[in-house]
């Protein structure tokens, strides 16, 4: 039976990679903060007591600030492959909190693989690079594109990039790079614009609240779907050598489109309900990403499944179930539902 590792098992991407390597027949080992609450929700469907004979889920607390615990860790687990996803992976989060941003997504990435290296261990490493290197390079984006990150989140994810090549050069690891565009699903972060939109979309909807506010309408992003994207990371470690891929669906949406498509899919008027704000902008925008998976597809055979309108009908639907529920609560006389939050 094969081992995996998981940083970041508890996010979006790390909750369908468990489920999909689970069905692969991995034992699947992630590492988790300690938090006062628990906040696993996302894989608590997929967690059977550790007493269990037939568990094959494993979680361990950790933390990509304390290299001597990973070195411990790998050591004691050694696993065949590790998934890097773990990171303080908020764009606009990263302005307000840089050094935090660069110590986690960047330095925490170099932590991992010294603890590869000096463990000694046999495994192979995949890193979760990001669209947001590209930046400000003009479209489309593949593996040859020059990086011109526009955030702390993009520099410390081009840091973690190099660092990967470097070590796989210098040490001959088996150390690979995705780069993939935006991904999305019903887990997506509550803060994170498309997940905002849906979620807003079906309490206005309901009728538990009528305003929505976004930053930059006019930026486009690549967006696919999250479960499609947790093969792509599986096939880049099946792979005979290492190497570094992006993974995209090839189109590209503004954000007022995908807000219009989420509100007329509803039968609202997006134009009533949502209002800019300032705060939501970033100090430096990324205007366009648009990715050319070209590579992936010959070299992988990957190609993206799920289309932008179905990825649109699965959020609206989860988002619906949830505001339905929300709008039950609020009649039998609870309150407190679908407050603004400030990061998008």
């Amino acid at each position: 039976m094969k081992k995996a590792f998981l940083t970041g098992i508890t996010g979006q991407d790390g909750s369908y990679l468990t489920e999909f390597l689970l069905a692969k027949g991995y034992e699947v080992h992630g590492l988790i903060r300690r938090a006062s609450t628990f906040n696993t929700d996302r894989i608590d469907h997929l967690y059977r007591d550790f007493h269990d004979p037939n568990a094959r889920l494993f979680l361990h607390y950790g933390d990509l600030n304390v290299s001597g615990q990973l070195m411990d860790l790998l050591a004691s687990i050694r696993p065949d492959e590790i998934y890097h996803l773990g990171a303080q992976s908020h764009v606009r989060v990263s302005f307000d909190m840089p050094e935090y941003t660069a110590d986690v997504t960047g330095l925490g990435t170099l932590r991992m693989i010294e603890a590869i290296r000096k463990t000694g261990i046999s495994t192979r490493f995949y890193q979760a690079s990001s669209s947001e290197m590209f930046g400000a390079a003009p479209p489309p984006q593949n593996e040859k594109t020059v990086f011109q990150p526009r955030s702390p989140y993009a520099a410390a994810k081009v840091f973690s990039y190099h660092i990967v090549q470097n070590y796989r050069d210098a040490y001959g690891l088996y150390l690979t790079n995705g780069i993939l565009f935006n991904h999305e699903s019903p887990r997506r972060g509550e803060t994170f614009v498309t997940r905002k939109i849906t979620r807003a979309a079906a309490q206005i909807k309901l009728g538990l609240k009528e305003t929505l506010y976004l930053g930059n309408l006019d930026a486009k992003r690549d967006w696919g779907f999250a479960g499609d994207f947790v093969e792509a990371m599986w096939l880049m470690l099946q792979q005979d050598r290492p190497d570094d891929f992006v993974i995209a669906t090839g189109e590209t949406h503004s954000v007022r489109e995908f807000t219009q498509k989420v509100f007329s899919k509803l039968d609202l008027d997006y134009e009533k309900h949502v209002k800019v704000d300032p705060r939501y902008f970033r100090p430096t925008e990324v205007d366009v990403l648009l990715g050319d998976a070209s590579k992936a597809k010959n070299i992988l055979g990957w190609e993206p499944k799920v289309s932008f309108d179905q990825l649109i009908d699965m959020m609206i639907d989860s988002d619906l179930e949830i505001a339905r529920k929300e709008k039950t609560l609020t009649d039998a006389g609870f309150s407190g539902v679908g407050g603004e939050r400030l990061a998008q």
